[in-house]
Order: C-alpha cells, then sequence, then structure tokens
C-alpha cells in the first residue's frame, strides 16, 4: 500500500503544473462555455480526496491529538478559507493564468504571508504527523514547495488569451 499511497499524494501536483505551464491548453480542452477554474476546482477537489485516501490508508488514528494539533490545524485551515474568501474560485484555481481579470488582493493574510495558501496547507498536514507517517507528509510538503517554485516564475507570455 505504500507505494500507492506515495502516488496517491503526490497525484495532483502534475496537473497543477501542466495548468501552469499551459493554461491555453486547458483552456481548449475545457471549450466554449465551461469555465476552466470551475473544471479544475472539480478535477482539483477529486485529485484531494485520492490525497486523503492515500493518506488516510496509512494512517494511524489516535485520540486524542497532541496539544500542537489544533492551533497548526485551525490556522492552516484558517490560511486556507481566507484566502478561498478573498480570491474566489476563479482566483484560487489559476483564473489569471485562464485568461480571467482577478483582482490584485492585499488584505491579510496576503502582503503578511507569500503563498498564504500553500502555508494553510502545509501547516495543516504538519498538525496530522502523530497519525501520518512522515514520508507522507515531505511528499505532500514537497509537492508544494515544487508548485510555489513553478508560480514563482509566472510568465505573462504563456497565460491563456483573455476570455470573453
Amino acid at each position: 500500500m505504500g507505494i500507492l499511497a506515495c502516488i496517491g499524494v503526490i497525484s495532483p501536483f502534475p496537473f497543477y503544473h501542466w495548468l501552469w505551464t499551459h493554461p491555453q491548453t486547458w483552456v481548449d480542452l475545457c471549450g466554449k462555455g465551461r469555465d476552466p477554474s470551475k473544471v479544475m476546482a472539480r478535477v482539483s477537489h477529486l485529485l484531494k480526496l485520492i490525497q486523503f485516501l492515500s493518506v488516510f490508508s496509512v494512517s494511524s488514528l489516535s485520540w486524542p491529538p497532541p496539544l500542537y494539533f489544533w492551533p497548526l490545524f485551525l490556522f492552516g485551515q484558517f490560511l486556507n478559507f481566507r484566502v478561498y474568501q478573498l480570491l474566489g474560485e476563479s482566483g484560487t484555481y489559476y483564473g489569471v493564468r485562464f485568461g480571467k481579470k482577478v483582482p490584485w488582493v492585499t488584505e491579510f493574510p496576503f502582503g503578511v504571508i507569500n503563498d498564504p495558501q500553500y502555508v494553510g496547507s502545509i501547516l495543516s498536514l504538519l498538525a496530522c504527523l502523530s497519525w501520518v507517517p512522515f514520508l507522507y507528509i515531505l511528499l505532500w510538503v514537497l509537492g508544494y514547495v515544487f508548485m510555489i517554485h513553478v508560480e514563482s516564475k509566472e510568465d505573462p507570455a504563456t497565460r491563456a488569451k483573455p476570455l470573453l
């Protein structure tokens, strides 16, 4: 089960990399009348389910969690929800790469924490270290670090044509 769990944990990151580096291909694949951010969100949710099932398959749940669990997990999830609240689906799911106009946001946590959604996800994962073997948390965190690096090299020339 270990190798399948590893594959499941890293499964979203090639998809995200491909979307970031080839956004027009995704827009074309989605076709007219289909919102590429909405389609990405649906696929991402499926991939997230695969990640969770993969981690669950190798985890050992025990109660109560260690004291560090609640602050790390809750703050991490707060960052995730706050990012989604401020950016919406289009901002969260690469809308700017797909040719959408997404307003620039400076409210907290933006401007205070670099890559707040990834930081929130990493904090939430670290909170689970008492239940999930280190290898799987490490792989997942490395996936986020990889995407932080990929997304830091945003090239406007590779953006999709503006959506009407």
